[in-house]
């Protein structure tokens, strides 16, 4: 999978990048992540990218041309494919792990970094597939919404975890929240591991983590549950929890 981020800080990709499972998957091949720096773009001999906007207000907005041509040198990398290209903004539908699966099964992922006060839209209207916010709230630059897209898509990809079942085990992949997690020691602090771990009973086991999930993601997240099938077991459980 190659993933192509237009910027104007591609060492800030780089990076943030270039670490952990991500940086290893990387050197591996596995996945690939390419900058575009968009001031390399730019007819302006002084490598300006932005301009004052129509009809006044404050602020700057970076202009259609230079990334129009940034987003040509990347088509032409892949050989003319029309790549789905992400903007990454406030105004775009919330990032959620539905998507992250949905985009690790495209072969090429374009991310488009917005700065200033914005983009000229006759720009975004041209290139842009998606618009994506990773959140409610207002960052100075796409670079990091890129980033937690990127991280979250790629290790998604086969090959990037060691442990092929972890994304299936996560969080929000079955639509509820993980189980709690315990290692060694067998004691901390006074507190013991719960026992049915160490039963060595794997039906138990996994019955003890379902009810657990379900419990932490009606303490923690009971929104996702308005999109969750519960079982009539599922609700005796929570039913139950509610009278202790």
């Amino acid at each position: 999978m190659k993933f192509y981020v237009m910027t104007l800080f591609p060492e800030m990709i780089m990076n943030g990048m270039d670490t952990s499972i991500i940086g290893r998957a990387m050197k591996s091949g596995i996945i690939n992540i390419e900058t575009a720096n968009i001031r390399d773009y730019t007819l302006e001999k002084h490598g300006k990218v932005d301009d004052y906007p129509y009809g006044g207000g404050a602020g700057m907005v970076m202009q259609a041309e230079p990334i129009y041509r940034t987003y040509e040198g990347i088509k032409k990398k892949i050989k003319g494919e029309n790549p789905r290209v992400i903007y990454l903004t406030p105004q775009g539908k919330v990032f959620n792990q539905h998507m992250s699966e949905e985009l690790s099964q495209e072969e090429n992922l374009v991310f488009l970094c917005g700065h200033y006060e914005g983009v000229d839209e006759r720009v975004l209207d041209s290139i842009v597939t998606d618009h994506v916010s990773i959140g409610d709230y207002v960052l100075t630059g796409g670079e990091l919404p890129a980033m937690v897209m990127m991280d979250s898509i790629a290790r998604l990809v086969p090959g990037v975890l060691n442990n092929e079942d972890s994304p299936v085990t996560e969080s929000f992949s079955s639509g509820l929240l993980e189980y709690p997690q315990y290692s060694r020691p067998e004691e901390f602090m006074g507190e013991k591991v719960p026992q049915i771990l160490l039963s060595g009973h794997h039906a138990k086991v996994e019955e003890w983590r379902y009810e657990k999930s379900l419990i932490r993601t009606f303490e923690r997240r009971p929104d996702l549950l308005k999109t969750y099938h519960l079982s009539e077991k599922d609700k005796k459980i929570l039913a139950k929890y509610n009278e202790i």
